[in-house]
């Protein structure tokens, strides 16, 4: 699809999704995520689409109840459960893929040494009281993803209360220089359970952390309700003992109802590798439209892409 000529309505339209994007990205906004409408003028017949850039749990009911038309989440775990009807959902959705945009992640227990945990199990074994720091935004898909891997590993956060632990959601990603990385770091908290292994994990090695990894048969567990095993691999981080055993947090599915029209479909995904060259993926270089319907360990493919999308990706020959 060629770059649309410059008229009004391009300029317009960039000026707000540029001013978007930078105050997206501004401290002082709190990590923002925006909503885009398009509404066709003097078209009233027409119905306007939505777009939705949220990573967060309740993009799944938007595009179900059609409040918006195409959203993105993170990861396509949290996505295939719901297609899949399991974990938290008790049947299947019916929303298809479009692409993911690639990120290769892991889900991340790590707690101090002092506790002398070897196993995420061993929390329940023990009933081991941990002072324990969650993402602080109540909508992220990890805490229903940390809901699934406990029930698997045969506890909950409401058990690790009962027994004398607490955990807390606050703050948003632990950085290093985080005031809950800073607390953990200074024992006084005792674990963090979060994603962005990559932002983390090392520096938590420095500071004495163990990374507790997951059993295999609780993995196993995980993996029939649509959840993939993932490893945090010792020669990425060479001051782990060994590679750690745990859940993927790979993937960022772009998606849509299974029923949305092949045309707008069709667009979506025209536009999308027209202005590939304009979006930077989490690397800096241009997104890379041409692999995002392909299995690869950062664009996991659970999820069935929409018959629309799979043919318009195959045609310009991204897919064999």
């Amino acid at each position: 699809m060629p770059l649309m000529p410059v008229n009004p309505n391009t300029t317009r339209a960039r000026v707000m999704l540029e001013i978007a994007s930078e105050l997206a990205g501004t401290p002082l906004q709190g990590f923002a995520q925006a909503e885009v409408t398009l509404t066709p003028f003097g078209q009233s017949s027409v119905p306007p689409t939505r777009l939705r850039s949220h990573s967060t749990i309740d993009s799944i009911e938007a595009v179900l109840s059609r409040q918006a038309d195409v959203a993105i989440i993170n990861p396509v775990a949290a996505l295939n459960m719901a297609v899949r009807g399991t974990g938290p959902y008790s049947a299947p959705v019916p929303l298809r893929a479009i692409a993911v945009i690639p990120s290769e992640d892991q889900f991340v227990f790590a707690v101090r040494k002092e506790t002398g945990l070897t196993t995420v199990e061993e929390i329940a074994a023990r009933r081991i009281p941990l002072r324990v720091s969650l993402r602080g935004q109540p909508d992220h898909c990890l805490h229903m993803m940390l809901d699934q891997v406990l029930a698997a590993a045969g506890f909950s956060l409401d058990a690790m209360k009962s027994w004398g632990g607490t955990p807390k959601r606050e703050g948003t990603l632990p950085w290093p220089d985080s005031a809950k990385f800073q607390a953990f770091a200074k024992g006084e908290i005792d674990a963090i359970f979060d994603e962005a292994s990559y932002i983390w994990v090392a520096e938590a090695l420095d500071a004495g952390a163990t990374i507790l990894p997951l059993s295999e048969p609780t993995v196993r567990k995980l993996e029939a309700i649509g959840l993939r095993r993932a490893i945090i691999r010792k020669s990425a981080f060479p001051k782990l003992p060994a590679d750690v055993l745990t859940v993927d947090f790979s993937g960022w599915p772009i998606f849509v109802h299974a029923e949305t029209s092949d045309r707008l479909v069709t667009q979506i995904c025209a536009s999308l590798d027209a202005r590939k060259g304009s979006i930077p993926g989490e690397d800096g270089k241009p997104l890379p439209v041409e692999r995002m319907c392909r299995e690869a360990p950062d664009t996991p493919q659970d999820v069935p892409l929409h018959p629309a999308a799979e043919r318009f990706w195959r045609q310009r020959g991204y897919l064999d």
